[in-house]
């Protein structure tokens, strides 16, 4: 099968979820900086969830451009991980009315790794389903991206569970900042 029809779902589906999400941000009892200044929360987790929506769409647009032919595997797996994706509006109004609440910050946690785990398996069939494809093969040669946004956000559920629950969504954030930033400085 070929990609460009699966490009353009995918891409629908992520710009309604951030639809969804700015919608869902509260407008200011007053018009004063103070009332804006209220729902800071509300804000910072709206960025970070802009940040996290376009940094899955950003990664899917580059890898899909140079895949040639996806399966059944493939479509399966990325329905699945855009349902979960799907539930970011939800977990993002989620942690902004519990801010520093660890189950709220947990699940966004948890929805991001399940994500990562379902985006490395996208990649596993994406290589099966395309062998020949030598530019798809030697860019997800390389998959410890993954495991490194894994680990990254369960080292900030630790450090949510036992003291500051927002660290869970700080390391989500970071992850996404070394997957750009570790990759250009080892091949320099």
């Amino acid at each position: 099968m070929k990609t460009e029809r699966f490009e353009a779902l995918i891409d629908a589906i992520l710009a309604i979820i951030i639809t969804i999400i700015v919608l869902e941000i509260p407008l200011a009892s007053a018009g004063t900086w103070e009332a804006l200044f209220e729902l800071k929360y509300e804000f910072a987790i709206y960025a970070i969830s802009f940040i996290v929506c376009f940094n899955f769409w950003n990664f899917n647009n580059n890898l899909f451009s140079i895949v040639n032919k996806i399966d059944s595997k493939v479509i399966w797996t990325m329905g699945i991980t855009l349902f979960v994706f799907s539930l970011l509006p939800y977990l993002t109004t989620f942690v902004a009315e519990n801010f520093y609440a660890f189950f709220p910050q947990f699940l966004y946690g948890l929805s991001y790794i399940v994500t990562a785990i379902l985006s490395k398996l996208i990649s596993k069939f994406l290589k099966e389903s395309d062998p020949g494809n030598v530019a798809l093969q030697l860019a997800l040669e390389k998959d410890y991206i993954f495991a490194m946004t894994i680990v990254l956000t369960i080292i900030g559920m630790i450090i949510g569970y036992f003291t500051y629950p927002p660290a869970i969504i700080i390391c989500c954030l970071l992850s996404i900042v070394a997957m750009w930033i570790i990759p250009k400085m080892i091949h320099n």
